[in-house]
């Protein structure tokens, strides 16, 4: 059998069970290398060469140290002081979201949800008034500001490993405005959309709730890890380990703080870490860099300039909107994963570079998520939350919120990109 056909078959089985299945990812994605390695179509070499263990390293050390910086009291005790700070129950949720996605760019979505949904629900609650607009605010709050830099979210750690890019980066690229600002940009459109749909509660808050900060460590930690990334490129321009080091060995001096205060409370974080998406990372590296050998990559490009034609805005247009609707409904990790090349590829093609539809696809892929309740991790557990506490939402209830929501933060964005590097 063709390798190239068999490559494909093997990428696309995988993919059916990501779309269908939400457990067990790693275990899908190593389950096909094994197979390409039982066919000889890689070497076991390649296994450990084409990881990217720079942003496993930035992965794994940001995920430990949000751990702890959760379980501090910070976040809570910076949500209710802009909660208590609020003229209007409208204008409190709409800072909860605010402050949801601040808390974004630098720790995961889910956490984020986890750590603000008890206040915006006891606000709420005193109000007796439907939770569901301000919880599923906070979920695509979260998911949308994850884009913003390099900790944020895996697809901005996938970007950077591919275009050698480092967290400055992401804010100030090649002397021109990078994808932090259009992500802001994007950012302040949704919370206009988000406050049409909180215009109404008008209600004075009644929230008064005491959150104690029990320790400043982690989030001293965090911001020396920030800064340390931010000057990594100084010792390592080429984005090889610098980075994903400096996450580790902060990592590191959290868990041994951590030990010292709290060895129980430690142990359980260490416990629940997030092993399956760390392999699915790294499985993904060496699955992508398989189907670039076998030049499907190439093939896919060429396919859409056939299909496309040379329209540089018709290709924009295309990688946008096509990524919004795959990420909707499907894991965005693979997809760009995969699309990157393609998008470099394209765009070396159409333009001599390749930046405008990187970033296009960074855009549509991360933002799609915010459409459905299944798009996204944090849409998943808002989902949950609200299940608990006796107002389950349907897919549609979501979608209603969720489909502005995104329309306007992604056209936001891709018009920021569009101005700024076309």
């Amino acid at each position: 059998m063709n390798e190239k056909l068999i490559v494909l078959s093997i990428f696309i089985l995988v993919y059916l069970y990501l779309i269908f299945f939400k457990k067990y990812r790693a275990v899908s994605i190593w389950i096909g290398l094994v197979v390409l390695l039982f066919l000889s179509i890689i070497d076991f070499s390649n296994v450990f060469t084409w990881v990217n263990w720079n942003v496993i390293g930035i992965f794994a050390g940001t995920l430990i140290i949000a751990e702890f910086f959760s379980l501090s009291g910070v976040p809570a005790y910076l949500a209710d002081g802009i909660v208590e700070r609020s003229r209007s129950t409208g204008t409190a949720m709409l800072r909860v979201c605010a402050i949801s996605g601040f808390l974004s760019v630098f720790i995961e979505n889910v956490a984020v949800v986890l750590i603000i949904a008890p206040i915006a629900l006891e606000m709420v609650k005193k109000l007796k008034s439907s939770p569901v607009p301000v919880m599923v605010g906070l979920a695509i709050s979260s998911n949308l500001q994850g884009t913003a830099t390099l900790i944020g979210d895996p697809p901005s750690m996938i970007l950077a490993a591919a275009m050698k890019m480092d967290f400055i980066d992401f804010i100030w690229f090649h002397g021109k405005p990078g994808i932090f600002f259009a992500v802001e940009f994007s950012a302040v459109v949704s919370l206009i959309i988000l406050y049409w749909f909180f215009r109404e509660f008008k209600q004075p808050v009644t929230v008064h709730r005491e959150s104690k900060v029990d320790s400043w460590v982690p989030t001293i930690l965090l911001t020396a890890m920030v800064v340390g990334l931010a000057v990594a490129p100084l010792f390592d321009p080429e984005f090889v380990w610098l980075s994903g080091t400096v996450c580790m060995i902060f990592a590191l001096l959290t868990l041994i703080w951590g030990l010292n205060k709290d060895v129980s409370e430690t142990k359980n974080i260490l416990l629940r870490y997030d092993l399956d998406t760390t392999l699915f990372l790294a499985g993904i590296f060496v699955l992508v860099h398989t189907i670039e050998g076998a030049g499907l990559i190439t093939d896919f490009k060429d396919f859409l300039v056939s299909f496309l034609g040379e329209s540089v805005v018709l290709n924009f247009t295309f990688i946008v909107v096509f990524s919004v609707i795959i990420s909707a409904f499907i894991d965005n990790v693979p997809y760009i994963t995969v699309m990157i090349p393609v998008a470099r590829s394209l765009g070396d093609t159409l333009l001599g570079s390749e930046f405008l539809l990187v970033f296009a696809l960074l855009i549509g892929a991360c933002m799609g998520g915010n459409i459905t309740p299944i798009g996204a991790s944090a849409n998943i557990v808002s989902a949950g939350i609200l299940k608990k506490e006796g107002y389950p939402i349907s897919f549609w209830d979501f979608i209603k919120i969720g489909l502005p929501f995104t329309i306007g933060a992604t056209a936001a964005g891709a018009l920021f990109i569009w101005f700024i590097w076309s």
